[in-house]
């Protein structure tokens, strides 16, 4: 559910739109300009192709891993145009919004670009995106906005839709009819270095009983983490963007998904490139805009929304991951390790949240956590104490990228390669 990288104006702006977008497209992605072009209060956001698999988003389906979205006769709307949030630094109070998310689509060739068209209705103040995410190997793609069209620095098989409808709290709300896809190929470009980890400032979220941004409701200790943009998001009830997030000791770790986005902004992937980053990009990798802005001033010392920044976080943490996982007692700078930004074969964690151990048997010290559905990197595995778990039980501990262990008894799948003996 990543914010749009542009906001679509009203009617009134969109010629505009149409001229900064058709000259924006031409570098960046080396294809077709895009267009866009209104009729009375219509917008039509286009990127033109000449070949590839086209398809149409199908909006009419709306079921529990869309959020605030609702399928009416003229198209698709927000449900409650009322801003959700009652955390100050909270993206979810500054603006209302709502995502559906699609199917995957099998494609009949690999691609490195999807684009996307657009038709919608969109009153001032609100706005529109339609992103995609490309599978390969090893996992998913970060989510790209496709109405300039997205591009991917590897070739893809499988395409993902969402489509984010933001608006001003308690105005009015974009009315969506079509979304129209087409992959191809083209150039590729760099994404982020594989494995990158950064030192960050992590605050509780807290929050008990609200929604998270892609639809999960808070629990009493819950388990996963938050990222101030959706291009990290991961759909409901996944750990396809998973943080690996430690104490600057190395004491503690807790592997976590990403389903919620803040704190402070939408738009700030700070962990990539500046190529790559949606905005501000003038700072340095891995320097979160909220720190900028709280150390230095940067922006004038406030948060896209212009909120003045209160404090220099990179990274929220539910209370099971602040409390148990890491045993935090107070906010704190931690090292997250951005794990889809790496490669190899992943574990998908299928109960927990899972001890991590020091060693290949319960008798070993726990040295962390791994958040149910956390995706964790897998390096070799080693033959240890049987444990019975929900899905076998086996001798077999796999180690991770960090020279800890987690019995394979608990995990419910394995993808990215083949996992050898230690």
């Amino acid at each position: 559910m990543t914010r749009p990288h542009c906001r679509i104006p009203s009617a009134t702006l969109t010629a505009t739109l149409a001229l900064l977008l058709a000259a924006a497209a031409v570098p960046t992605i080396g294809g077709s300009p895009t267009t866009a072009s209104a009729i009375g209060g219509s917008l039509a956001l286009t990127a033109a192709a000449a070949g590839g698999d086209r398809w149409s988003a199908d909006l009419s389906i709306v079921d529990r891993d869309d959020v605030n979205v609702r399928r009416t006769p003229a198209g698709l709307r927000l449900r409650d145009a009322r801003a959700a949030g009652r955390s100050p630094r909270s993206p979810h109070s500054a603006v209302a919004e709502g995502m559906l998310l699609t199917a995957p689509r099998t494609l009949t060739r690999p691609a490195t670009r999807v684009r996307a068209e657009i038709s919608a209705d969109v009153p001032a103040g609100a706005g529109v995106e339609a992103q995609v995410r490309g599978w390969r190997v090893s996992g998913w793609t970060e989510w790209r906005a496709a109405t300039a069209g997205a591009v991917f620095d590897r070739p893809v098989s499988q395409v993902q839709t969402r489509v984010v409808l933001t608006a001003r709290a308690g105005g009015a709300t974009a009315t969506v009819r079509a979304v129209r896809l087409t992959a191809d190929a083209t150039a590729a470009v760099s994404a982020a270095t594989p494995g990158l980890t950064y030192r960050v400032y992590a605050t509780r979220i807290g929050l008990v009983g609200e929604l998270t941004a892609n639809g999960r409701t808070i629990q009493p200790r819950d388990h996963f983490a938050a990222l101030p943009s959706r291009r990290s998001l991961s759909p409901l009830n996944t750990g396809d963007y998973t943080v690996r997030v430690c104490t600057t000791t190395g004491a503690r770790c807790e592997y976590a998904p990403v389903w919620d986005v803040g704190p402070w902004n939408t738009r700030d992937d700070y962990w990539n490139p500046s190529a790559v980053r949606e905005n501000w990009k003038n700072l340095p990798q891995g320097r979160p805009e909220a720190q900028a802005a709280y150390q230095s001033g940067y922006n004038g010392g406030r948060d896209q929304f212009g909120r003045t920044v209160l404090n220099p976080a990179g990274i929220d943490l539910a209370d099971g991951t602040f409390i148990d996982g890491l045993r935090l007692t107070t906010n704190a700078w931690v090292d997250v390790a951005y794990l889809w930004t790496g490669g190899g074969p992943r574990g998908v964690v299928g109960d927990g949240p899972l001890n991590i151990r020091g060693g290949p048997s319960t008798s070993y010290a726990v040295r962390g956590l791994a958040a149910r559905f956390a995706n964790v990197p897998i390096q070799c595995w080693v033959t240890g104490q049987s444990v019975a778990g929900p899905y076998r039980t086996t001798t077999r501990w796999n180690r991770l990228a960090t020279g800890q262990y987690v019995s394979h008894a608990y995990i419910s799948a394995v993808y990215g390669g083949v996992v050898p003996v230690c």
